[in-house]
């Protein structure tokens, strides 16, 4: 496989900020992120104080100009991330493993595995795990100061 010069600059940057793409595929702009795969298990991993754990996976700006982030956490029974809260940009849940309550505008419900939450901007939202085991999800970022 050939890589050229632009994909090169595109992948020190990435390797620069943190991120471990396995193989970049195909062109991409050097402001924008290039198509690429990133290995789960080579994914540093974050925790917090609350036992909160997060591989932060995917940042920075489309080739369409929105910004974007992809992160992945993980919960310990009843525990939250941050208190509810909002922002400019829309973000969606992926859940993975678990059972979580995610609240939006003061209205919470509950999601399991193969859901998906998602709160658009501006709206007032928080996620919290409602059971007894680790919940795990993917939180996609979308929109101004996503990235």
């Amino acid at each position: 496989m050939s890589v050229t010069r632009r994909e090169l600059c595109s992948l020190i940057a990435m390797a620069s900020a943190g991120m471990r793409p396995l193989v970049a595929l195909g062109a991409a702009s050097v402001s924008s992120l290039p198509s690429a795969v990133y290995p789960f298990d080579q994914l540093p991993v974050e925790t917090s104080e609350k036992k909160v754990e997060i591989r932060a996976i995917l940042k920075g700006k489309l080739a369409t100009g929105e910004s974007v982030e992809v992160h992945e956490t993980t919960l310990p029974p009843g525990g939250a991330p941050h208190p509810p809260h909002r922002h400019p940009h829309s973000e969606m849940w992926l859940i993975r493993e678990g059972t979580v309550e995610f609240t939006v505008n003061g209205i919470s419900r509950r999601a399991g595995p193969g859901s998906l939450a998602f709160a658009a901007a501006n709206d007032e939202h928080g996620i919290r795990n409602a059971g007894d085991t680790p919940a795990m999800y993917f939180v996609v970022a979308v929109g101004p100061d996503a990235a």
